[in-house]
C-alpha cells in the first residue's frame, strides 16, 4: 500500500504537487491571478458572469424571508427531491422515487466525492476519460482507488472502443463519465454509451455519470442519460446540479439519483462531508427545474451563439478550434500561432491579446499531457459584450508571433 497520506494521493491525482512533492498552485489559480494582475479578460474559469432567471432568484429571496434558513433534511428538502424526480421524468422518461432514489448535495463536486468515497475501496480501479475534470483525480486518490484513463483522441475527441475495452477489467469498480464533457465539449455517442453498459455488466462495474451540462448542448444534439439505456439503470448513479443550468454556481446545489441501495450508501458518507447545505437555495432550484421548455431551449441557443462568437475570434487569430457539442468550453490549437506549448501561450496571452485561457494539459496525467500540449480551453459562458471584446482582441493576433 502507498505510504502517501490520503491528501497527498489526492493532490497527486489532481496534479497539485510539484516535483519535490510540495503543494503547488494549480494552473487555474495561476491563470486567474494573471488575469487579475493584468486586467485581462478571464476566459479560463468556467463560471457565468450574468445572474440566472429572476424567478429562481426571487424564490431564494422569498425562502430566506420565509425562514428557510436552518438545516434542511439530510436527503434534501422534499420540494427539491420531488422537482429532481419530476425533471428526470419530464426530460428523459426516468421514473424515480424522490424519497429513496434522489439525494441533494453541495454541488456536483460533493455528489461525486461522496459517491466515490462510498463505493470505492483501496485498490479498486476507476476509469475516466482523459482529459478529465481535475477533481476526479483528487477524489479517486482520497478513496484510495487507482485511476485508469481512456484518452479522447483529437481532433473530434472521440472514445476509441478498443482502448475502452482494454481499460475496463475485473478490477474496475466504477466507470466515471462526464457527458457533455469538460474540457472538450464532446457528447458521447450512443455506440460508446452502449459499450460502456456492456462492459459494466461484463466486469460487474458501476457507472457514475456527471451530467451537469445536460441542458447546455448545441446544434440539435439531444442529451440521453446513460441510465436510460437497457441494463444501465440498476448500476448507474447520475449526477447533476443547478449551477450551470441556472447560472447560480455559487449556490452549490447539486444532486444525484440512482438505485435506492446505492443512494443510501452515498448518504452515509455525505452526512460526514457537508451534512446538509443551501436551505433557501433548494426551493429556488426546484422552481428552476420546473421552468417551461422555452427556458431550457433558450439557454442552449444563447450559449451556442456565444460559442460561435468566440470561436470566430479564435479562428480569426489563427487558432484552429474544435466544435464543441456541449458545455461552456471551446478548445483551440496554439500551434496556429506557432506555439507547441499551450501553457506558454496562456502565460503570454494577457500581453498579446488581453485574454486568459487554460492549457488542456492541466486536465491530463503527465504521460498524456504531451499529446495535448498545444491545446487551450477557453470559456464562452460570459456576457456577449465581453466575448465580443475578447474576440476582437484575439482577432488582432497574427500567426508568427
Amino acid at each position: 500500500m502507498s505510504s502517501l497520506a490520503p491528501w497527498e494521493r489526492a493532490a497527486r491525482g489532481a496534479m497539485l504537487l510539484d516535483a519535490e512533492g510540495r503543494l503547488a498552485p494549480t494552473i487555474f489559480a495561476e491563470m486567474s491571478a494573471l488575469a487579475n494582475r493584468t486586467g485581462a479578460i478571464n476566459l479560463g474559469q468556467g463560471f457565468p458572469d450574468e445572474d440566472g432567471p429572476e424567478e429562481v432568484l426571487e424564490a431564494a429571496r422569498q425562502a430566506i424571508t420565509d425562514g428557510v434558513n436552518q438545516y434542511p433534511p439530510g436527503r434534501g428538502l422534499p420540494v427539491l427531491l420531488e422537482a429532481v424526480a419530476a425533471h428526470q421524468k419530464r426530460f428523459y422518461g426516468i421514473e424515480l422515487d424522490p424519497s429513496l432514489e434522489v439525494l441533494v448535495t453541495a454541488g456536483a463536486t460533493e455528489a461525486l466525492a461522496a459517491t466515490l468515497l462510498a463505493l470505492v475501496d483501496a485498490g479498486d480501479e476507476v476509469v475516466t476519460l482523459e482529459p478529465f475534470y481535475d477533481s476526479y483525480g483528487a477524489v479517486i486518490g482520497l478513496s484510495r482507488g487507482q485511476h485508469v484513463t481512456v484518452p479522447l483522441r483529437g481532433p473530434d475527441f472521440r472514445v476509441g472502443h478498443d482502448e475502452l475495452r482494454r481499460a475496463v477489467t475485473d478490477r474496475t469498480r466504477i466507470i466515471l463519465l462526464n457527458d457533455p464533457h469538460n474540457p472538450t465539449g464532446t457528447v458521447l455517442d450512443e455506440a460508446t454509451k452502449s459499450l460502456i453498459v456492456e462492459l459494466a455488466h461484463q466486469h460487474d462495474a458501476l457507472i457514475v455519470s456527471d451530467e451537469v451540462y445536460e441542458h447546455l448542448i448545441f446544434d440539435g444534439v439531444a442529451h440521453h442519460p446513460i441510465s436510460t439505456l437497457p441494463g444501465a439503470a440498476d448500476r448507474t448513479i447520475t449526477v447533476s446540479s443547478g449551477g450551470k443550468t441556472f447560472s447560480t454556481t455559487g449556490w452549490k446545489i447539486g444532486w444525484l439519483s440512482g438505485p435506492a441501495a446505492l443512494v443510501e450508501r452515498i448518504l452515509a458518507v455525505k452526512q460526514f462531508l457537508t451534512f446538509v447545505n443551501g436551505a433557501p437555495f433548494q426551493p429556488a432550484i426546484a422552481v428552476g427545474l420546473g421552468l417551461p421548455d422555452s427556458y431550457f431551449e433558450g439557454i442552449a441557443a444563447t450559449l451556442q451563439h456565444k460559442r460561435d462568437l468566440l470561436s470566430a475570434g479564435l479562428v480569426a487569430a489563427g487558432l484552429p478550434v474544435s466544435r464543441p457539442q456541449g458545455s461552456y468550453f471551446v478548445v483551440a490549437d496554439a500551434r496556429g500561432l506557432g506555439f507547441d506549448d499551450a501553457a506558454e501561450l496562456c502565460r503570454r496571452l494577457p500581453s498579446l491579446a488581453g485574454v486568459v485561457g487554460v492549457p488542456i494539459s492541466a486536465f491530463c496525467h503527465a504521460d498524456l499531457a504531451a499529446e495535448y500540449s498545444s491545446l487551450v480551453r477557453f470559456a464562452f459562458c460570459k456576457r456577449v459584450d465581453v466575448l465580443e471584446r475578447a474576440s476582437a482582441q484575439l482577432a488582432a493576433l497574427r500567426p508568427g508571433l
